[in-house]
């Protein structure tokens, strides 16, 4: 699991993140939330290993070794997912031929699952996340709702069964049933793998309806000012982020 170190990052020469330091265990839920432009979307895309990313000090450690000079796709392989607030439409690449080939990549050599096999393990995860199986017959994301494109993601998360989670506000802008199904692929996962931990950036106040987070962080100018408890996100949503500072 990752322990995240006088983390300092830089984007095109602009410091963004300074002196983050984060641990995060198996099993754990951590909720980040801070002001628009506080850093958290570089945090995630650092620590997925985006190249526009520059460490400028500082380490990330995953089990004990540090990736600071992985790509993003070794990092994937190791059990790191990320989950986009907006998922990119990818016309001409087949959902199922995309997820598959992560799939298996994830797997020993010669212990890939074929297309039949493939297709209805996402049939099966589909119908758990009342996701419309039309959709899964579609190019990755192309012409679906920002609501069917979150849920997609959500599927891929499900397929894939990664050891760190993180959703960068995966809950914005969605109606009541879309975010039911967010949430409910978030328990499903944490009960079907329960060493999976997850980085949950978000601006609901609502999401304790539905998760019990084990820390929450506020993340200010590109550092976190303060951890709490589930108690914290009701005294942000009651007086801001500006009650902290």
């Amino acid at each position: 699991m990752p322990t995240i170190r006088n983390l300092s990052v830089s984007i095109e020469d602009i410091n963004i993140l300074r002196d983050i330091n984060l641990s995060i265990h198996s099993g754990e839920i951590h909720i980040l939330m801070g002001s628009n432009g506080s850093g958290k979307s570089t945090l995630a895309r650092t620590i997925m290993g985006f190249p526009e990313c520059i460490i400028k000090e500082g380490d990330i450690i995953f089990d004990g070794s540090n990736i600071n000079n992985l790509s993003l796709t070794e990092r994937s392989k190791l059990g790191i997912f990320l989950a986009y607030q907006y998922p990119v439409e990818v016309p001409g690449v087949n959902f199922v031929s995309f997820l598959r080939i992560a799939y298996n990549s994830h797997l020993p050599k010669g212990k890939g699952i074929n297309t039949i096999r493939f297709t209805k393990l996402i049939e099966e995860k589909a119908k758990l996340l009342d996701i419309k199986l039309s959709l899964i017959k579609k190019d990755l994301n192309d012409n679906m709702s920002g609501g069917e494109k979150k849920k997609m993601e959500m599927l891929q998360m499900l397929i894939l069964n990664p050891r760190l989670v993180i959703l960068d506000e995966i809950d914005s802008g969605l109606d009541i049933d879309a975010n039911r199904v967010i949430y409910k692929a978030i328990n499903t996962l944490s009960h079907q793998n329960k060493k999976t931990a997850f980085l949950i950036i978000t601006h609901n106040d609502k999401i304790l309806n539905f998760l019990t987070p084990n820390f929450v962080h506020i993340m200010t100018a590109g550092t976190i000012i303060k951890t709490g408890k589930a108690e914290l996100i009701k005294e942000i949503s009651k007086h801001g982020f500006k009650f902290h500072k």
